[in-house]
């Protein structure tokens, strides 16, 4: 038996590999995903490829784990719902005795393996308070093993991290303008026109030190496209999000070179919070494929090109006493999502 060890990421995919393909094809070709406003576009053109492709090895292996997510809540939340009940007074933080008793009633009661990994996968990629259970319950149970990931070549594609040199962007910069001015056309010279005295531009007053806004900018916030589970437990609206923080964020699996380390403090992304949480994108300074650069990383004032993780994490915390990094502008935040 594969032991069940890796991030939540990991065993996300993993158990897409799990589930049968007939339960994962039925859920996916019910989907309407014909460019739905409600589905961004990193769930969404990834489930569509699955819908025509039918590939789930790849998909689980490659595709962003937004959409790996999405995914498996679809999958977990019929049968999420039977363990919960079965769970009764314990449902919030149950004991591994609990959750495993529940696990059994609800296999006697028809739930398949197949639901029984998808509400397992669904509670480590969620934090839930009984996440540490469930990867227990993968690691003893054999008809809960989970297979490994394929060794699956990845093209590059919009999802992936890309930094763009300084020096490509203000080739670009130049090649708009040629093409602009070439559009326009030849024009003939003109003579020189009086000059004009022109009145100061009306600004706004500003408190002394404050930043000045551009008022032409009219792009607006976007809002971060949340799970349920996850609408229930924060708010999308909440003061801190656009708000890159110092945090402690936990790691998934134990190091084997430093086992008593179980936490490390990075910055991170707030998408959502409550009174006494958030959820975060934690942010790395090593690229992954499921990492793209914080474009904002030098105006942040951070020491090296950063990039900002898919994998959403809740942390427990006291939201007013956070060190606060900055604030993403409305155009940094839509670049993000």
């Amino acid at each position: 038996m594969a032991p069940s060890t890796g991030n939540a990421a990991e065993f996300s995919r993993r158990a897409l590999l799990k589930i049968s393909e007939s339960t994962i094809l039925t859920t996916v070709d019910g989907l309407d995903l014909r460019g739905h406003a409600k589905i961004s576009a990193v769930v969404g053109i990834p489930l569509r490829n699955l819908q025509q492709r039918h590939d789930i090895e790849t998909f689980a292996a490659t595709a962003p784990i937004a959409a790996v997510t999405a995914l498996l809540e679809l999958l977990a939340m019929a049968p999420l719902e039977k363990v919960i009940a079965a769970l009764g007074e314990h449902a919030d933080t149950p004991n591994f005795e609990q959750l495993s008793a529940a696990i059994d009633d609800v296999r006697r009661d028809g739930s398949s393996v197949d639901d029984v990994v998808g509400v397992l996968a669904f509670a480590i990629a969620q934090e839930f308070p009984a996440a540490p259970h469930c990867r227990r319950l993968f690691d003893e149970r054999d008809d809960l093993a989970l297979p490994e990931l394929p060794d699956v070549v990845v093209t590059p594609s919009v999802f992936a991290p890309r930094e763009t040199d300084p020096e490509i962007k203000e080739q670009r910069r130049r090649r708009r303008e040629e093409e602009k001015k070439r559009k326009r056309g030849p024009t003939s010279p003109r003579p020189p026109r009086p000059a004009k005295a022109k009145s100061a531009p009306k600004t706004r007053a500003t408190p002394q030190g404050s930043l000045k806004v551009n008022d032409e900018s009219t792009e607006r916030r976007r809002p971060m496209i949340l799970t349920p589970a996850e609408l229930e437990r924060f708010d999308p609206e909440h003061a801190l999000v656009g708000v890159v923080v110092m945090v402690e964020v936990p790691f998934d699996a134990t190091d084997p070179a430093a086992p008593e380390l179980k936490s490390k403090e990075r910055p991170a992304l707030v998408v959502a919070a409550s009174a006494n949480a958030l959820l975060v994108r934690p942010i790395y300074s090593s690229a992954a494929p499921t990492r793209e650069v914080l474009q904002a990383w030098r105006r942040l004032g951070l020491d090296h090109v950063s990039y900002v993780d898919d994998l959403r994490v809740s942390l427990r915390v006291a939201t007013e006493s956070l060190e606060r990094v900055g604030r993403l502008s409305d155009q940094e935040w839509n670049a993000q999502l």
